[in-house]
């Protein structure tokens, strides 16, 4: 049961404590802010955000990423953000930085059985055409991509465009 007897409940005095996800232990540093038209602000440190929701001047606006959004209106100072991508084989690196603080950082990691299911169908093909059944024409050569494409992993599991996307919604 929680505080208010609710189970299940998240109280909003645990914010900057650590938490557990499914793989790591997880410190929250930031609280990301949005002002009063939901546009996103400069993160702030977690005791700024428990003062803020105590005196009634923010509420929650999302829980995962935990963001607040402000009640009154604001200067709406924002720094410069660069957001870097590490597209891999193994893992898909994703950050948000500024000059002195890392605001934001993930890692996603594609599917690595794509390979083998590719061989298995391809094998499960040649047995089907070696049959003795009518002819049917071979299609290998039709499936070229011009140079320069990026990797499929990183085109197809975690774009640029919607990473980038999804982390400018509580990044400035």
């Amino acid at each position: 049961m929680g505080r208010n007897g609710v189970a299940g409940r998240t109280s909003h005095l645990n914010i900057g404590e650590a938490y557990y996800t499914s793989e790591r232990m997880v410190n929250v540093l930031f609280v990301y802010m949005v002002n009063c038209h939901g546009e996103p602000l400069m993160p702030c440190q977690p005791r700024k955000a428990r003062l803020l929701l105590k005196q009634g001047k923010a509420k929650i606006a999302r829980m995962v990423p935990f963001t607040l959004q402000l009640l009154y209106g604001s200067s709406g100072y924002k720094q410069d953000v660069s957001l870097g991508v590490d597209a891999g084989t193994r893992h898909i690196g994703v950050c948000a930085t500024t000059e002195k603080t890392v605001l934001f950082e993930a890692e996603a990691q594609p599917r690595t059985d794509i390979q083998d299911l590719l061989a298995t169908r391809r094998q499960f093909r040649r047995a089907r055409r070696s049959r003795k059944t009518r002819y049917r024409q071979a299609r290998f050569l039709n499936r070229k991509k011009p140079k320069g494409w990026p990797l499929r992993s990183s085109r197809k599991w975690m774009p640029i465009s919607r990473s980038s996307r999804w982390s400018t919604g509580f990044c400035p």
